[in-house]
């Protein structure tokens, strides 16, 4: 298992910005600690769509939303055991290693969340451990989205993706800028960090975040809460909260892109897209790769169409945008119909009870 989290064989594998002085305090509460500089385009990835709650085992889940960047991942899919009630291992093949990040989003109605339990190189392979819970924290069966990539080598000036993955105190166990920059991480009051991504993105709101949980022992939630742009990089400051809605500690991975995937590649894939509602839909940061218009129709659930993206494999996540202990996932797999694709993110309160509120979503293919 990636330094910090344990591995995944028991159960568990189980309105605006912060005031500038919160932010200055974050930083001078605890100077952050860098990782090792990474900052190329992914060297392994893979995705999947666990598509039955209760799954066999050697599952082989939703070939149409499974990919990876093994040899023949058509013919040699991604498989899944369940280890307990909410307690899962994907099965990625072929591409250990060290390091990288993952995410996971949950794909139902009922508030029931997931997160990352973590990660670990296993024989060739990667496996990652999933961990759901109901509202209250108790473990739950459920859907769920979960993605794994890692990215090593020289710079790519210009390229705008960047991932860091914390532990609770701010140390980076692993971390990727394609600027060439080091990523920083510090930890301020309890459950509440201040990420900094030099050399990604711009001035103004650009592009997208995704943020997950990591936590193998407990329920644990993890939401961007305010986002700072700039023309030397992106402050982006992240809240974890345990089932109960209180601030917690918890490891956690954070990932940001610009005109790329969510994964990090550029070209391939030709078909991506990702929107940000906070209240409105600013323009840079609803993108299409295909050059369509992306649209919001906003309810419980939203419904978020993607025009001219449509080709499986492919795969999605959400992350929570604000303020407070609410939280976003999908509620339903996407669609896809004439060659669009429709997300349907869903945000709950606190106690999960359905709301609407501000997240991130972003859709990819594989190809």
């Amino acid at each position: 298992m990636h330094t910090g989290s344990a591995a995944p064989p028991a159960r568990p594998v189980r309105a605006v910005l912060l005031v500038l002085a919160l932010l200055a305090a974050l930083l001078a509460a605890a100077v952050p600690a860098a990782g090792p500089a990474h900052a190329a385009v992914p060297d392994r990835w893979g995705f999947a769509y666990l598509d039955n709650p209760t799954p066999p085992p050697g599952y082989v889940p939703d070939p149409s939303r499974q990919w990876g960047s093994w040899p023949s991942p058509g013919t040699n899919p991604v498989r899944v055991d369940q280890l307990g009630t909410g307690s899962y291992v994907v099965h990625f093949p072929l591409i250990a290693g060290p390091g990288g990040v993952a995410h996971v989003t949950a794909v139902n109605r009922a508030g029931t969340w997931c997160q990352a339990a973590g990660w670990t190189a296993a024989g060739s392979g990667i496996d990652v451990g999933v961990s759901c819970y109901r509202p209250g924290g108790a473990p739950d069966d459920s859907q769920f989205t979960v993605l794994y990539t890692a990215s090593s080598g020289a710079p790519l000036p210009g390229a705008g993706y960047a991932y860091l993955d914390s532990t609770p105190g701010g140390t980076l166990l692993d971390q990727y800028n394609s600027s060439g920059g080091s990523n920083l991480s510090s930890h301020g009051s309890t459950g509440i960090w201040k990420a900094w991504l030099p050399g990604v993105g711009g001035a103004g709101y650009l592009g997208n975040v995704e943020v997950t949980a990591v936590n193998p022992g407990q329920g644990a939630r993890c939401k961007v809460t305010e986002w700072g742009p700039s023309s030397s990089g992106q402050t982006l400051v992240v809240n974890c909260f345990d089932a109960s809605g209180a601030l917690f500690d918890t490891e956690w991975t954070l990932s940001y892109s610009v005109r790329r995937a969510v994964h990090g590649p550029a070209i391939p894939p030709k078909n991506f897209g990702y929107l940000w509602y906070n209240g409105s839909v600013p323009a840079a940061t609803n993108f299409n790769s295909a050059g369509g218009t992306n649209t919001l129709a906003v309810g419980i659930p939203s419904t978020a169409t993607l025009p001219s993206l449509a080709v499986p494999a492919d795969h999605a996540q959400v992350t929570a945008f604000g303020s407070g202990a609410g939280y976003c996932q999908l509620a339903l797999p996407w669609a896809r119909s004439s060659g669009s694709v429709q997300l349907y993110p869903i945000c709950f309160t606190p106690g999960g009870g359905p709301t609407t509120a501000p997240f991130f979503t972003a859709y990819t293919s594989a190809f």
